[in-house]
């Protein structure tokens, strides 16, 4: 309660506020300290008062033998990600709650979340409410069960502050292309930071896996935790509701030659040698994992190339089928962590291919990756070719 109430004094908040649920990111083991801080809590007997599913630990508990770390942090990281279990936690290990049906929370309801793309997607497109509660704060708000009713919490901070949209220079084609929102994710981030940002342009009905792609990418480049987009998310029916019927202080374009640079600067090797391709960051939905058996449509991925596909544990238990035709094609399925965080990948000497633009700009700086940043077509005809293969066609 201490850490709620002086998270209101810091907010400015003169009161606090009830929560239906939280996410907590702080199984991630970083040290002794993630420790220390647990089990003081599980010694004075804490327990979650409200619905709390835990974000991904460092070590995969389903399939333990993709671990080639030090094994003293695999011991480590197992013990905290048990710790949070016993606070009453549950065990989703997962950076997209939102997948996991029965404790996604709905249009205005409040909660308290941790992980920076679920946050953006809790505000943006469930249209739910809650501030960025990193480690530790997300704990204690969860066994708490209130929160400091300042920021996104409230209606008249949700406002969109800026515009952004897209030029006319940008194809057609690559505006209804899945390639493009991850890339314009990063373009949102560097404009906007922390400030909530309206995107116009795009074909309305956008799905949520490109959403979530998008809300990803603007959290890692910027510290966003909400954006609208116009025609797609539930606060944003036109951009008048968007700017809740107030002038915005900036609108600015995007340019085909922005989203161009950005490619360039995730992709961090040069030539087609090709050693692992790595899919499902954040999180592969059921959809994407449908997706990704369809265009591998019987194929088998080349012996020289590692297929990492990330997903949680519940997406997992429900789409077995999808995760036999992957495995068959062999395919390597990852939960309760992410190849960018935890030791996973196999030792190689070419690039790593990715669809996502968070994994790209996280990875070489984690784990040494070298990086080229790609559609999720080119992802799985590179895997199948055992060397790079791209094409420039929606570009045009």
């Amino acid at each position: 309660m201490r850490l709620v109430v002086r998270a209101a004094e810091i907010t400015g908040a003169d009161e606090l506020i009830d929560i239906s649920g939280a996410h907590v990111d702080s199984c991630l083991y970083h040290g002794e300290a993630s420790l220390d801080f647990v089990d003081r809590l599980v010694e004075g007997r804490a327990r979650v008062s409200v619905p709390t599913t835990l974000n991904v630990g460092g070590v995969d508990l389903l399939h333990p033998e993709l671990y080639r770390g030090d094994p003293r942090v695999d011991v480590r990281s197992r013990l905290l990600m048990d710790r949070y279990r016993a606070l009453g936690a549950r065990p989703t290990f997962t950076c997209a709650p939102y997948q996991v049906a029965d404790t996604r929370p709905s249009l205005g309801e409040q909660v308290a979340w941790g992980e920076s793309n679920a946050i953006a997607f809790c505000n943006s497109v469930l249209g739910a409410r809650t501030n960025r509660y990193g480690d530790f704060i997300d704990v204690a708000a969860a066994i708490v069960g209130r929160v400091p009713y300042a920021g996104l919490h409230r209606t008249d901070e949700r406002r969109a502050r800026i515009v952004l949209r897209l030029a006319d220079g940008v194809p057609a084609a690559l505006r209804d292309s899945d390639v493009l929102f991850p890339l314009l994710g990063i373009v949102v981030g560097r404009r906007a930071g922390s400030t909530v940002a309206a995107i116009e342009g795009l074909p309305p009905g956008q799905s949520e896996d490109r959403l979530k792609a998008l809300g990803a990418a603007a959290a890692s480049s910027g510290s966003v935790a909400m954006f609208h987009v116009v025609g797609s998310t539930p606060e944003a029916a036109t951009l008048v509701d968007a700017l809740q019927g107030r002038e915005p202080d900036a609108v600015e374009a995007v340019t085909l030659a922005e989203l161009r640079a950005v490619r360039e600067e995730l992709t961090t090797a040069a030539g087609d040698a090709l050693g692992a391709v790595s899919l499902g960051t954040p999180h592969a939905s059921t959809a994407e994992l449908a997706r990704y058996a369809t265009l591998l449509n019987g194929r088998r991925i080349s012996p020289a190339v590692q297929l990492l596909v990330s997903t949680g544990r519940d997406v997992l238990a429900g789409a077995t089928e999808h995760a036999r035709e992957l495995e068959t094609a062999g395919a390597t399925l990852l939960t309760d962590t992410c190849s960018y965080i935890a030791p996973i990948l196999r030792p190689t000497h070419g690039a790593v291919m990715t669809d996502s633009a968070k994994w790209a700009y996280y990875a070489p700086g984690n784990v040494g990756a070298s990086v080229i940043f790609a559609s999720t077509e080119e992802c799985i005809e590179s895997a199948v070719a055992g060397r790079v293969v791209q094409d420039e066609a929606t570009w045009r």
